[in-house]
């Protein structure tokens, strides 16, 4: 795996032993970020906070700190996974620019002062046909984690069906192989 774009292109992400763990695809990676680049209303990264849920690589928060961000908070429950990104982190020289969380995603507390909140973005990837990411998404909204009109990326099985909560809105849906990726809006309320 490799970061695809920005100034970090080209960086090997090292995949950690972990259960469970599924990296998105560098191709699905590089249609998420050209969705939300060059959609008529693009996110330009520069200076804003995201988040990578279930990060497990954390390369989809990387991938953001690479092309702008400037901040990029990592939740994950598994421990070694979060001591993999940090490392990956600093050898970007982005160990600054980063807050590790070990969180049970689905059960989230309000955000820490160093989680940068509210976030401008946040990155989903729950293992496939959990049915994490309706409950992450709730905690999401309802904790104060996201800022108003905040995207919200969500990667699930191309055939998992996905209860979108009433705080956000569809805004597209590509299906890339076995991954079907949701872009949703939040509607601060």
């Amino acid at each position: 795996m490799r970061i695809i774009g920005g100034r970090h292109r080209g960086r090997a992400i090292p995949v950690p032993r972990a259960e469970g763990l599924r990296p998105t695809a560098d191709r699905t990676r590089e249609a998420v970020f050209n969705i939300l680049e060059h959609a008529p209303d693009g996110l330009d990264f520069a200076g804003e906070t995201v988040l990578d849920l279930f990060a497990g690589t954390g390369a989809l928060g990387l991938e953001a700190l690479s092309r702008g961000a400037a901040l990029a908070t990592f939740i994950d429950h598994d421990g070694g996974v979060l001591h993999s990104i940090r490392r990956t982190a600093a050898a970007m020289g982005e160990a600054r620019s980063i807050t590790l969380l070990k969180l049970d995603a689905t059960r989230l507390p309000p955000p820490a002062r160093t989680a940068g909140t509210p976030v401008v973005l946040a990155f989903l990837d729950p293992p496939y046909e959990s049915g994490m990411a309706s409950p992450a998404l709730q905690g999401l909204a309802a904790k104060g984690w996201l800022a108003p009109d905040a995207r919200c990326v969500v990667e699930v099985a191309a055939r998992e069906p996905l209860a979108v909560p009433p705080a956000f809105t569809l805004h597209d849906e590509r299906v890339y192989g076995a991954a079907r990726v949701v872009f949703l809006r939040y509607r601060h309320p």
